[in-house]
């Protein structure tokens, strides 16, 4: 037996726990560890690893144990005595001693009671089949059998199906590509589309089917208030009768559904039990013997010549057409969501939705063909009903039309009169008169349109619940309430039932019919394009189960159910098209905070990425170069004024990336305060339209290098560098210094431009958690090395919760500037962007209203025709800019008291001339100390130095009321110039100005130009 080894310690010593009656591992007291048991089976040692598990990856627990828990990356490889103590499991699950109590709590409580569940036959496939059947099947099937022939019927039928059956196909393979929940066909809508086109269905949808249900219940009522005027039974009227009936109807739905789901799947099997009947009654009644008073009506049993002359066509009346007829028969193929909209009332959704939506359009089909068939092969089409019209022997069969002469009737008066009132083009009760015993027939019509009313009155609430709960649109969360173990939404309930009854009491539904019918078609029309879009996105998380689909059909699908709303009725088309736009429109303006992982994500991906691609053929071109900024903000919300800035330039133009250098060494905390999500809510916020990125790295230097380097994807790359202006060098230490001048060689090299901002206030917006703001970038020496301060990194992490509470900071790049001036500096040719950048700022809405004034150096006795030169340089350019100036004085000496105050100022770095002759031989100071400032370095660089002086004296003259004050940035050569004596010149260069300077300083390449091509 091997010895066990205790796989993790705190403070060194081991920590034991106990095995959990999963078997696979233990759970410490402490909560920080966990140990697999399962997977020393697996590999014959003991290890932290832990073999694949169903419980990694669900997001529900088995009640009577507890939850295992896959140890997170940092668990597996970290140092075990390192004492830091990192997020538990990957999942973002905590644990400790408060909760472990309650796990143990929970585990003794009882478990809640199961809730009804079915399966695919009672779930699905009769739930589908009785909405499929309506009253169009009893009273409108013989008929259209009559206008367009048992032929194009069947392809009437058949076409119908086909679209319906690809609709399944799509539903199917949807259904099958994760666990599927409450909510039907908004369910797998928005998890597909995403919530704008998902939300916009769901609400049509439900109300759809709400008022389905008055539909559905005005057919029965109408049936029933035929039946009592033909007894003679009337209450008041026969559209007031209709109303009290519907009523009384909807009423006894509702408790049916409110006494839940159980006793409502019971009435619909007895509902289907009662159509079933029906189907049995109608064909023995096709068998049996004609009667002569069925004779009469045009019933002779199966004839092979009737069955010949009803198979053409025989169009009557102004709707008289293939399309006519499709348009009624097409709502009797719908209802195939039935099942899937109760889909979280299925045992197991994804077996249950494909095989009992599948199976109920294919008997549905059948049915409906057979049905077509057996009726013209038995009735004709024109009859009069009356016993009298028998043909006698005396008359003579060539002056009697029609088939009925064959079988010695004679109609002929009333086809040539069209006054005929039976056989199947006139009779709408055609099937009630063949079946064997027709109050079953009646019976079955009750039954068709009470399960159609009932089924419908049960998808309504359970959509609108599952819409309700996700928040997508204000006022309607209170609806959201479930009750009971099945999570009733009772609230939804009497929702529908009221608009329910709202409609039954205009107990006229001819107009609003065509539009719930396309309402349903516009849904069949976004589940089969739902289908197809996932499939040509090639998202790896698209993966059904169910494989016997085509994207392509699923793309035929959607385009004949859009083509068959307008051929049904155009206007409701539009009616419907019309509020999915506005309701489109609402969620796209307020982008509701859900992460479904919808095709349209992954769409998006792909066409940003083949984009991107794309640009790799496109070669640079000087006027379409655009200021990509790399803003070296740290956590974006501790510097708001340099992101609104650098957001002047960009937005809506090019790419802008907040980056953020985190100095310490990596572990898991530090990972995470790198890509915190709260940056990006920050400037989301903000409006913000920028990248974050963050990097982890032992000092500054070497992370923003890092990002010169790697930020961008292809040519959408940053080519400025953007970052705040380091005010405390004097007092900082010197190696912070040399840093700071470091990362500005080090863009240089890498040919970015550089831009430079400073503020008469500070830069930074210091939070309590901000701790670890980026040392040299206008950062103080309470932000330096972090690195030694493990307890800042693990209270630097800010929550979602604190940056949406926290007010938005006002700068003043946010606020209108007025008639103001920019004044610009081009006292060096950088390439053009200095020029361009106040350019692009006066574009502006903000700053639209300022005057560029440009500055340039000159010499006094040539100042006009300078100005002429440059005024007609800068003209070339079409910038806009009218107001040139020239300083003639820029080469002049400066104040004796402005040289002295900067001498005071490097006075710290100076190296001492005071050498002692007998000292032992040392490396010179400038190689260990290269910020050191040597008296030849002063002697070199004394032009130079003298001219940022006079410079500073003449933009304080000039530039007092400016709104932003634009500076070509000096050169600091690399080896010649000191980093101490560079940032000495840029501190004097833009030191006591009231307005914001900006320093900048192109790659000297040309990103202006005035040519065409």
């Amino acid at each position: 037996m091997r010895s066990r080894l205790p796989l993790a310690t705190t403070n060194g010593n081991a920590v034991h726990g106990r095995l959990d009656e999963s078997g696979y591992y233990h759970c410490y007291s402490d909560g920080d560890s966990v140990v697999s048991h399962g997977s020393d089976a697996l590999t014959g040692y003991e290890t932290l690893d832990s073999p694949p598990h169903y419980d990694f990856y669900a997001n529900t627990e088995v009640w009577g144990r507890r939850k295992r828990f896959r140890p997170s990356l940092y668990q597996l490889h970290a140092n075990p005595e390192d004492d830091a103590k990192p997020p538990l499991y990957e999942d973002g699950q905590a644990g400790g001693e408060d909760s472990s109590a309650e796990d143990e709590e929970e585990e003794q409580k009882e478990p809640l009671p199961e809730p009804t569940r079915f399966g695919w036959v009672q779930g699905v496939m009769i739930r589908c089949m009785l909405n499929i059947w309506g009253v169009i099947l009893y009273l409108r099937l013989p008929w259209i059998t009559a206008q367009a022939g048992i032929g194009l019927t069947w392809v009437i039928i058949v076409l119908s199906s086909c679209i319906t059956g690809i609709t399944g196909l799509s539903t199917s393979a949807i259904a099958t590509n994760g666990k599927v929940k409450g909510g039907g066909t908004y369910f797998l809508i928005s998890r597909s589309l995403g919530p704008e086109l998902g939300g916009s269905i769901g609400l049509i949808f439900a109300f759809a089917n709400a008022v389905a249900v008055a539909m559905h219940t005005v057919g029965f009522a109408e049936t029933v208030t035929d039946i009592m005027r033909e007894n003679g039974a009337v209450m008041v009227d026969r559209t007031n009768d209709i109303r009290i009936i519907g009523i009384i109807t909807v009423t006894c739905l509702l408790g049916i559904s409110l006494a839940g789901m159980a006793w409502e799947s019971k009435a619909q099997v007895v509902f289907f039990l009662v159509i079933m009947v029906s189907f049995a009654s109608y064909i023995v009644g096709t068998i049996i013997p004609a009667s002569p008073q069925k004779q009469s009506k045009g019933f002779f049993s199966y004839k092979a010549d009737i069955f010949a002359a009803n198979f053409v066509p025989c169009w009557r009346g102004r709707g008289g057409s293939f399309f006519g007829m499709f348009s009624i028969f097409f709502p009797s193929a719908t209802g195939i969501l039935a099942g899937a909209n109760i889909s979280g009332d299925l045992r197991n959704p994804t077996l249950a939705i494909p095989r009992g939506t599948l199976m109920a359009i294919f008997w549905t089909t059948i049915s409906y063909i057979i049905i077509t068939a057996t009726i013209g092969a038995c009735v004709v089409r024109d009859a009069s009903g009356s016993l009298n019209d028998t043909l006698s022997p005396s008359s003579s069969s060539q002056d009697c039309v029609g088939l009925a002469c064959q079988y010695g009737w004679d109609f002929t008066e009333c086809i040539n009169n069209n006054t005929c009132s039976y056989g199947i083009s006139n009779y709408y009760q055609a099937m009630g008169m063949v079946s064997a015993f027709s109050p079953l027939i009646t019976a079955g019509i009750f039954g068709a349109t009470l399960s159609s009313a009932l089924a419908c009155l049960v998808s309504a609430p359970k959509v609108f619940q599952c819409l309700c709960k996700d928040k997508l649109y204000p006022f309607i969360g209170f609806f959201g309430k479930g009750y009971g173990k099945n999570d009733e939404p009772l609230r939804s309930y009497l929702l529908a039932y009221i608009i329910a009854v709202c409609f039954i009491l205009i107990a006229e539904l001819n107009t609003i019919a065509p539009i719930i019918s396309n309402f349903f078609l516009c849904s069949y029309s976004l589940i089969n394009f739902s289908c197809f879009h996932a499939s040509v996105t090639n998202s790896p998380g698209w993966r059904p189960s169910f494989r016997y689909y085509s994207k392509w059909l699923s793309l035929l699908g959607a385009v004949c159910c859009v083509v068959i709303m307008f051929l049904l009725t155009w206007w409701a088309a539009l009616i419907a098209f019309g509020v999915i736009f506005v309701l489109l429109g609402y969620t796209l303006y307020k982008k509701p905070a859900v992460n479904w992982g919808s095709s349209v994500q992954a769409s998006s991906y792909n066409i940003a990425l083949n984009q991107c691609i794309g640009l790799n053929h496109v070669e640079d071109h000087v006027k379409n170069y655009r200021p990509q900024c790399l803003v070296l903000t740290g956590p974006p919300s501790s510097r708001p004024a340099l992101v609104d800035l650098a957001n002047s330039f960009t937005k809506n133009l090019s790419l802008m990336i907040c980056a953020n250098v985190v100095t310490a060494c990596p572990s898991s905390a530090v990972v995470e305060r790198r890509s915190n999500k709260t940056h990006v809510t920050w400037l989301n916020q903000r409006m913000v339209k920028s990248f974050y990125r963050g990097v982890v790295a032992e000092e500054l230097r070497s992370g923003v290098n890092m990002l010169l380097q790697g930020a961008g994807l292809g040519r959408i790359k940053p080519n400025v560098l953007f970052m705040g202006f380091k005010t405390d060098w004097q007092t900082d230490s010197p190696q912070n210094a040399d840093s700071y001048i470091g990362i500005l060689h080090d863009a240089f090299d890498q040919l970015y431009g550089v831009c430079m901002l400073r503020m008469r206030e500070r830069l930074d917006v210091f939070h309590p958690s901000s701790s670890h703001v980026n040392a040299a970038f206008d950062g103080g020496p309470e932000s330096i090395n972090i690195s030694a301060a493990p307890s800042l990194i693990q209270t630097s992490i800010i929550s979602a919760a604190s940056i949406e509470s926290t007010p938005q900071p006002s700068t003043v790049f946010k606020k209108k500037q007025g008639k103001k001036t920019i004044d610009v500096y081009w006292l060096s040719d950088d390439g053009g962007l200095t020029l361009l950048l106040p350019y692009l700022l006066t574009r502006r809405k903000r700053w639209s209203r300022c005057k560029v004034r440009v500055f340039v150096g000159g010499e006094a006795d040539k100042k006009e025709k300078q100005r002429e030169e440059m005024l007609a340089l800068i003209k070339k350019f079409r910038l806009g800019f009218h107001d040139v100036e020239v300083i003639p004085d820029i080469c002049q000496s400066p104040q004796p008291a402005n040289v002295n105050q900067f001498d005071s100022m490097i006075s710290r770095f100076r190296l001492d001339t005071n050498v002692k002759p007998d000292s032992d031989p040392v490396p010179p100071r400038q190689q260990v100390e290269p910020w050191m400032i040597s008296e030849q370095d002063l002697e070199r660089n004394k032009s130079k130095t003298l001219r940022q002086i006079r410079l500073n004296e003449a933009i304080q003259d000039f530039s007092r009321e400016a709104a932003l004050i634009v500076i070509t940035m000096p050169v600091g050569r690399r080896g010649g110039c000191p980093s101490t004596l560079y940032l000495a010149w840029l501190d004097v260069l833009s030191r006591d100005l009231k307005a914001p300077v900006l320093l900048v300083r192109g790659n000297q390449e040309n990103v202006l130009t005035f040519y065409c091509q």
